[in-house]
């Protein structure tokens, strides 16, 4: 069995209501509610482990029944839980508002606690961390956590990813030094709060991010695509024309698509191709992960969305 990629960070139940018509502020809309397990990271870890990919994912769960009904569902899809964290009270809760296109209208989190991921906790489980493939956090962890991942990471050799979730935690990385950051996947959004006031372009800004150390920038552009940059190159893709249900979980099945393909060894276009396929079947059904994929699935659709 290869080493397993090891994620770090949310695990939620997302509450997501679908409008059904447009919405309209200050007044009752009607809507469809449906229930999913959630959190970035809890999301990329089942969908690695629905793809063939070993996993272990850290994370925190309540001692309530949504916590029971989280842990069961990693559990169930291949994803061990040997290093996270069970505490008393209630599980973390991501409240979505979806407009009538899938698109957000506004969002909720409560009763998150990844305080709890603290150094001490992964000090701890250092034997387990050891054997990663990929280290892979969310930004929603906190930031002393992130740099003491990163310096762990800078001296085994083992890549460091960080999602940087949304704009409010991406701001609080702004000034942390990132150093050595195998990877991180902004989109449009979270690219300027991560840099100075004086990178105020976004070549200008992908630079900055590289002369802090950062290996690799993944910028996600949404239905135009995304582009890798790195020292050496820039790779850029377009996006496959798709009507949305639910954008709920798309950043997170790109990000799995990508690692996946590092996993079978796949060169980094290949693997830009196999992100955008996995997004574009997640945005196509309800929830954050696409369920009806297994490995070979995905992979026969590539040729779908990008024929040769």
């Amino acid at each position: 069995m290869s080493n397993p990629v090891i994620c770090i960070g949310a695990a939620f139940t997302d509450e997501l209501f679908h409008a059904k018509e447009e919405m309209l502020l200050a007044t009752t809309n009607d809507a469809v509610v449906t229930k999913t397990a959630g959190g970035v990271s809890r999301n990329i870890a089942q969908q690695l482990a629905l793809l063939g990919v070993p996993v272990q994912l850290i994370s925190v769960f309540g001692n309530d029944s949504d916590g029971d009904w989280l842990k069961k569902n990693c559990t169930s899809a291949g994803v061990r839980l040997d290093a996270s964290i069970t505490k008393d009270g209630l599980s973390g809760k991501y409240t979505g508002i979806l407009n009538v296109d899938g698109s957000l209208f506004s969002a909720f989190l409560t009763n998150a606690a990844n305080h709890l991921i603290t150094p001490e906790h992964l000090s701890k489980h250092k034997n387990l961390l050891q054997t990663a493939s990929y280290l892979l956090a969310d930004a929603n962890i906190n930031v002393d956590t992130a740099e003491w991942l990163l310096s762990f990471s800078n001296q085994t050799g083992i890549p460091f990813i960080l999602e940087p979730v949304s704009v409010p935690p991406a701001r609080k990385y702004k000034d942390v030094n990132l150093h050595g950051l195998y990877m991180i996947t902004p989109n449009e959004d979270e690219l300027p709060v991560l840099c100075s006031g004086k990178a105020f372009l976004t070549q200008l800004q992908i630079e900055e991010l590289l002369q802090k150390g950062i290996k690799n920038i993944w910028l996600h552009n949404g239905q135009h695509g995304s582009a890798l940059y790195n020292k050496e190159s820039s790779i850029t893709l377009h996006a496959p024309s798709i009507e949305v249900l639910d954008c709920t979980g798309a950043g997170e099945g790109s990000l799995s698509g990508y690692i996946l393909g590092k996993h079978l060894g796949k060169e980094d276009m290949d693997c830009l191709k196999l992100a955008h396929t996995l997004s574009a079947e997640i945005l196509q059904v309800n929830g954050a992960i696409a369920t009806h994929l297994n490995q070979e699935k995905l992979l026969k659709l590539v040729n779908k969305y990008y024929p040769d």
